[in-house]
């Protein structure tokens, strides 16, 4: 199978509300908008807030949200009335993580991945010189 794109689809219980969250509250850019729904950027990849859910997602999915700085993103979601769930945090994975959720209880996990982590390494040999 050879995949060109892809995308999460979350069908929230209000669309209003979980469109209004992903707009204005965590200001996500839009990629699209059709006729009850709209796409938006998650850097690399794209959420899809379409259509109307009967219940809440569950806690067995999550949404990996990467940013840059994990406390200034922390800080100015509490400003904007976002509970966080748990504060941010050092994982035995090195990574570090804090949680929100969306309207839905759709758990966010917001990562700032550190200098010399492994995701930030470059596994490639090098060049020959």
């Amino acid at each position: 199978m050879e995949l060109l794109s892809s995308r999460v689809i979350l069908r929230p219980r209000d669309p209003a509300r979980s469109l209004a969250f992903y707009r204005d509250t965590l200001g996500l850019a839009v990629y699209r908008e059709f006729p009850g729904g709209t796409v938006f950027f998650l850097g690399q990849g794209l959420l899809e807030v379409s259509g109307r859910g009967a219940s809440a997602p569950g806690d067995a999915l999550a949404l990996w949200l990467q940013v840059r700085d994990l406390a200034r993103t922390v800080e100015d979601l509490r400003g904007r009335g976002v509970p966080v769930l748990r504060e941010p945090r050092r994982e035995p994975w090195g990574l570090h993580e804090a949680w929100i959720s969306d309207p839905d209880g759709l758990r966010l996990v917001l990562v700032e991945v550190p200098e010399g982590h492994p995701l930030r390494t470059d596994l490639r040999d090098p060049p020959p010189s």
